[in-house]
């Protein structure tokens, strides 16, 4: 098998403007988090998968969980690609550490 990083990437626009579509705005969000996704911008989620084969299996748990109105999109990119993302303005405040230093592959 092999392990090449990738980053599997979640862009949404949802709807906010009834109290049913906030609910499955908040719902679709806390349902990311809990699979491990983490927050790079509002409506912009990324998570780590140890090869192509693992981020398919996590965007098909993305559409599983994905709301009926609005709009998801994924993406699936190396870790390479995504380690080469250029910051043009604003910094990056974060207190999760969000590297492969510590991954553990057994």
């Amino acid at each position: 098998m092999s392990y090449r990083l990738m980053r599997v990437l979640v862009l949404f626009d949802l709807p906010v403007g009834t109290p049913a579509d906030r609910r499955a705005y908040a719902q679709f969000r806390k349902s990311l988090i809990k699979n491990g996704f983490l927050m790079l911008q509002e409506s912009v989620y990324c998570k780590l998968a140890l090869n192509a084969t693992v981020a398919g299996a996590i965007m098909q748990s993305v559409r599983e969980i994905k709301p009926a109105k609005g709009l998801v999109q994924m993406l699936a990119i190396t870790e390479k690609q995504f380690s080469r993302m250029e910051i043009v303005t604003g910094e990056v405040h974060s207190e999760l550490i969000d590297t492969d230093e510590r991954l553990v592959i057994l």
